[in-house]
């Protein structure tokens, strides 16, 4: 039987979900719709091993600010929520201060995609898994994609949408890497939407 693990790459779904679609994801849904994308393109029925969901909680200061604290509570209990969901693993990275911009503070998330890669590698190696589907746009994932590859497994990529010829939300390398590609439309995003 052909088996699947989702990767998704949480501050990149984010991101979509803010800048490009203006929805909430309900990712209960989100798995649904992407197990059955998938599942569409093979003649077999397909069992979801796994979804996993790489993300930083948000920056605390020390000591922290009362905004901070709420917003890390607010992240917090929406992790928790994504851990109760049926085969759904959250992997949870470190926000790091990396300096400031004109007194804006830069932040970067660390482990991460290190994680992503590391699960999307070792999940094809041991053969636990036929297919993969990733959620992300970067090209720091080539590798395991290439690993996986060479292990058996069928990559499919959602990515969000190409803005025009110069801007895109992937990386082209990644992209030409996997084995399928779905873009994720305005349509796709309100069929995954929280209801309001």
């Amino acid at each position: 039987m052909a088996r699947l693990a989702i990767f998704i790459d949480g501050g990149y779904v984010d991101r979509l979900a803010i800048d490009h679609f203006d929805v909430r994801i309900d990712f209960s849904k989100f798995v649904s719709e992407i197990t059955a994308a998938v599942s569409g393109k093979t003649a077999e029925p397909m069992d979801l091993l796994r979804t996993y969901y790489y993300r930083c909680l948000p920056y605390q200061s020390s000591p922290p600010s009362q905004e901070e604290r709420k917003r890390f509570s607010g992240k917090r209990n929406f992790f928790d929520a994504l851990r109760r969901l049926d085969s759904f693993e959250v992997r949870e990275g470190r926000l790091e201060l990396r300096g400031y911009d004109s007194g804006k503070p830069m932040f970067q998330q660390k482990r991460t995609d290190l994680m992503l890669g590391l699960d999307f590698a070792l999940l094809s190696s041991k053969r636990q898994i036929t297919h993969a589907a990733i959620v992300a746009g970067d090209s720091d994932f080539i590798p395991a994609v290439q690993a996986a590859k060479s292990e058996g497994a069928s990559v499919r990529l959602f990515h969000g949408p190409r803005e025009s010829r110069q801007i895109s939300t992937y990386a082209q390398e990644l992209w030409l890497e996997s084995d399928a590609r779905l873009e994720m439309t305005q349509s796709f995003a309100q069929s995954v939407a929280q209801q309001r």
